[in-house]
């Protein structure tokens, strides 16, 4: 099977993984559970709140994990085998949802309150980072000297 790159630009160099993710976030669009995503107010950073409807499941019948910058919440009833149902209507599910975390996107904690499954997420403020390359004339190319600033600094203060 030929596999259709997205980013074929001769500009876009080393964003394979970038590519995977994307394809990883294309193939989890199953419906269930329904979920929100928000936006909460901070004073620095950011910080999101995702909050999937999990009516029916106990605190031991969910999982939140973290598995190589995917955020994994599985849910799973336990089959009661003692009762007779007349008629079910409310189906014992399990469940799957992930998304896809930025690098640097910490999960702060999760709780389970009337239904709602909440878990916490914040970005905090990454540090400015200014990468100078020195030219050479004739000798091979030396690495590039790194150098990282405070984002509160300006480059015209130094």
């Amino acid at each position: 099977m030929t596999r259709v790159m997205q980013f074929n630009s001769p500009f876009l160099l080393g964003f394979d993984a970038l590519e995977r993710m994307l394809e990883r976030a294309a193939k989890a669009s199953d419906g269930y559970p329904p979920y929100n995503v928000e936006q909460l107010p901070t004073a620095e950073g950011e910080a999101l709140r995702i909050t999937l409807a999990v009516a029916g499941f106990s605190r031991e019948e969910l999982s939140v994990t973290v598995e190589e910058n995917q955020l994994v919440i599985r849910g799973r009833q336990l089959e009661e085998e003692e009762r007779t149902y007349l008629h079910r209507g409310i189906a014992a599910r399990q469940f799957q949802r992930s998304f896809v975390l930025a690098d640097g996107i910490e999960v702060k904690g999760a709780r389970l309150e009337n239904g709602l499954l909440m878990i916490d997420l914040e970005k905090p403020e990454p540090a400015r980072t200014l990468c100078t390359i020195e030219i050479a004339e004739d000798e091979p190319a030396t690495p590039a000297r790194r150098v990282t600033r405070d984002a509160a600094r300006s480059p015209a203060t130094e």
